[in-house]
């Protein structure tokens, strides 16, 4: 099987290439767009990532081109349209779930910095200065944590705030009989948002649960509210943040994900002038820490998208679709 694979980086093609030896992959930088869809051409598959583009104009390109499978490399495919894929007989796969630990540990590194603000004191001790003024943090024992999604995820983070001496309330469709033994309990969203001192968001990106943090669900926050999300972007109506932040309604904001964030993370952008206004406002608040789509960004979660993307793969090219992680 010819495999193009998009957006890589040079992490993809380590681990993609150590576990798919026997596969014929070819590399390429691009994000895969209407732009660079020809690229596809020849290739049996094609590889994607967050970012990737494929709506019905991509995917009937890649069809004409003679592309049959889509993996993704990723658990979300809000990206993707289903739809038109499944008419096109596309078939996509996905790697449902990836070391769930990652980004769990990810979301609580987010809140200790945010807290302890230990980014700051970092830069304070290099310059020679050890004052404790400003550092002021709070203890996460016995404060309440609102858990939005109990999926693999979002239950790994309970459990870690749950070892801190967390109160931990939940909000999902779908409850897990998990959350009852770390004595965590299912609550209406309202509840949550009125309850809880900090918010993780850990839910897929869909019609239903786009911008679900807005300027009415963020009114019945708490003062001062903590709020998290290593989930995706446009789960948060940004422009409601930022009015938020500069009301003092939220108290700390840590970000691993940016609803346009397909311009910006993944690239050094060192050297250029970031257009993203919305984006250079968030970063002026002195409360506010962002990391690049960094969660999943472990050795063991890297190995384990590299293992599940390959097995798909493999799988599409024997026609055995019934055993894959599919998607369409």
């Amino acid at each position: 099987m010819k495999v193009a694979v998009f957006s890589a980086k040079a992490y993809d093609e380590q681990y993609l290439s150590q576990a798919g030896d026997d596969l014929e992959l070819s590399f390429i930088e691009s994000r895969l767009s209407q732009q660079t869809v020809s690229l596809s051409r020849g290739f049996d598959a094609v590889c994607v990532f967050v970012n990737d583009q494929l709506d019905a104009e991509v995917l009937t390109a890649l069809h004409a081109n003679g592309v049959r499978h889509v993996a993704l490399r990723c658990a979300g495919f809000n990206n993707v349209d289903l739809d038109c894929a499944k008419k096109l007989g596309l078939g996509v796969s996905r790697v449902p779930a990836y070391s769930p630990e990652a980004v769990a540990e990810h979301t609580l590194a987010l809140v200790l910095t945010l807290n302890r603000k230990l980014h700051k004191a970092c830069n304070r001790i290099k310059e020679g200065n050890f004052s404790l003024e400003g550092l002021l943090g709070f203890n996460l024992h016995g404060k309440t944590v609102g858990i939005i999604g109990t999926g693999r995820i979002g239950l790994a983070t309970a459990k870690l705030f749950s070892g801190f001496g967390c109160h931990i309330l939940c909000h999902d469709p779908y409850p897990s009989d998990e959350i009852a033994a770390l004595q965590g309990k299912y609550v209406p969203l309202d509840n949550l948002f009125e309850q809880a001192d900090i918010i993780s968001l850990h839910c897929p990106l869909t019609p239903d649960t786009k911008h679900m943090i807005n300027s009415q669900s963020l009114a019945k926050m708490k003062e001062g509210v903590m709020l998290i999300n290593t989930s995706r972007g446009a789960l948060i109506d940004t422009q409601a943040v930022i009015q938020a932040l500069k009301s003092r309604k939220i108290g700390f904001l840590g970000l691993d994900v940016y609803e346009m964030e397909g311009d910006l993370f993944f690239e050094d952008l060192s050297d250029q002038i970031i257009q993203d206004d919305v984006f250079q406002r968030l970063c002026t608040f002195p409360n506010v820490l962002i990391t690049g789509h960094q969660g999943f960004f472990t050795h063991e979660a890297l190995v384990q998208i590299a293992q599940t993307t390959v097995n798909n793969l493999r799988l599409a090219a024997k026609g055995k679709h019934d055993q894959l992680t599919r998607l369409a």
